[in-house]
């Protein structure tokens, strides 16, 4: 296997979240229901149409009292839907920047502005580093570009994009059907079960 580019996915592979924690945090404001809502299997509609920027922050708070009937503050509802984020490893940054010196590196998230803003900020807070954009060639952020991950459009849009030659592009997830999607076009795919990117044995084969 030949690799010059390497596309990272987001959550669970660079950062560690945990959906169980806007859970918990929803739950002491009265709204005891959010696991049926939102998970990372599956997700309210509302969700998909925050994570490809078809509705801004102000429009999903909004949208989400009508859908929970619970009357929660903007400002709560941020705090509480944040509490899934968790941290960058200092490993994991350190492995990322060694990384974009021999290779062409990329990230593909499924994300959301209020998330971006959070974790953007705790990236220059915790490392001093101004965005994930400055420890890759280029970030593709789904709510930036319209569409998400499975969807065969959206790796086609990466390809092209950054013209990637799909035999020598690596693609590292930790779901199975955007690794599986990934696989049909040609991409070489990691399935990273256990959110240690930095412990992946290819790496002593790629540095």
């Amino acid at each position: 296997m030949m690799v010059r580019n390497i596309i990272f996915d987001l959550g669970n592979v660079i950062l560690s979240i945990d959906t169980k924690l806007s859970e918990i945090e929803f739950a002491r404001f009265g709204l005891t229901n959010f696991k049926r809502l939102y998970t990372l299997a599956s997700q309210e509609e509302i969700f998909d149409r925050l994570e490809i920027g078809k509705i801004s922050p102000d429009e999903f708070y909004q949208e989400f009292r009508q859908i929970t009937k619970v009357n929660l503050p903007d400002r709560i509802i941020k705090n509480c839907w944040n509490a899934l984020i968790l941290d960058f490893r200092k490993d994991t940054i350190e492995l990322l920047q060694k990384l974009r010196v021999k290779y062409r590196t990329f990230l593909l998230s499924n994300t959301n502005e209020i998330h971006y803003d959070f974790y953007t900020e705790k990236l220059k807070n915790d490392f001093n580093i101004d965005g994930l954009e400055e420890l890759m060639e280029k970030a593709f952020f789904s709510h930036k570009i319209g569409m998400k991950k499975p969807h065969r459009e959206v790796f086609d849009f990466v390809i092209s994009e950054a013209d990637l030659v799909p035999d020598e592009t690596l693609f590292i997830d930790d779901n199975k059907e955007n690794v599986a999607e990934a696989k049909k076009l040609g991409i070489h795919t990691i399935l990273l079960r256990d959110n240690n990117l930095e412990n992946l044995s290819i790496w002593k084969e790629l540095l």
